[in-house]
């Protein structure tokens, strides 16, 4: 498939498929190898095609898949050095590393990527604008705040991956423990509903054709809210956006190039 399509996306696990003429990558490998391989081929893509795998940062939710897919199976892994260092402590094991260093584009195929600094809880994070021909694609998440970095990065994108991950009253009203609660809601947590609109309407532009809203919580959050809360904010600037919310369990809409 030329294209990209999420495979999950969420705290239970995040994986993202893009391919091109020349290459087949997943962004981040946060479930199985087992259910990579399954909804990889819900859009025609065998497993053993997949070149390379890249990394945004090394909790546990973006790297789980990577002991059978990168270690066993021996697909190389594209992390920042602090990112690597994470995953060997996490696996106990070394995949085959490419070192990219945060703020330097690199190429690896035909394309183009520029990982750039994301507010996070861990070290070195990082989120991806990539590109493809005459295409821009922005994949943003796993961030608490946005920076005029991660608004000038997903400028004049084509397609966006952002997180859109919970509403601040549902945190609040919710049974999880104040720490969980204090971290989300932080600044090196997780991106609210009315934090993605306003980064939307920030870079919205007459090219951009659709957005994936990402990483939406469980409990903090739903589909409707979160179409809801950021529609409201775009049209408040006379945005409409074409919108869809990435799922946990099941692949999301796949965009064809």
């Amino acid at each position: 498939m030329k294209g990209f399509c999420p495979l999950a996306s969420g705290s239970k696990g995040n994986c993202i498929y893009l391919g091109t003429d020349k290459i087949k990558i997943l962004i981040d490998a946060g479930i199985s190898a087992k259910a990579v391989k399954m909804r990889l081929a819900e859009i025609n893509v065998d497993l053993a095609e997949i070149d390379a795998i890249l990394i945004t940062h090394d909790h546990v939710d973006h790297i789980q898949g990577l002991k059978v897919l990168a270690c066993k199976m021996g697909i190389p892994v594209f992390a920042n050095h602090e990112t690597a260092k994470g995953i060997v402590d996490h696996l106990h094991d070394c995949p085959k590393f490419k070192i990219f260093s945060t703020g330097e584009t690199f190429e690896f195929g035909d394309i183009e990527v520029h990982p750039f600094s994301v507010q996070h809880d861990t070290l070195d994070p990082v989120a991806f604008s990539i590109r493809f021909e005459d295409l821009k694609l922005g994949f943003c998440s796993d961030l608490g705040f946005v920076t005029t970095l991660v608004e000038n990065q997903l400028r004049d994108c084509d397609y966006l991956y952002v997180e859109a991950n919970h509403q601040p009253s549902m945190v609040h009203a919710s049974s999880r423990p104040m720490i969980y609660k204090q971290r989300v809601l932080s600044r090196v947590g997780h991106l609210s509903n009315e934090a993605c609109g306003n980064l939307l309407a920030e870079v919205a532009h007459s090219g951009l054709k659709h957005i994936h809203l990402a990483h939406l919580s469980s409990e903090c959050n739903s589909p409707e809210v979160a179409l809801s809360v950021i529609r409201e904010i775009l049209e408040r600037h006379g945005i409409q956006l074409d919108m869809c919310t990435a799922p946990q369990h099941m692949i999301s809409k796949a965009i064809h190039f």
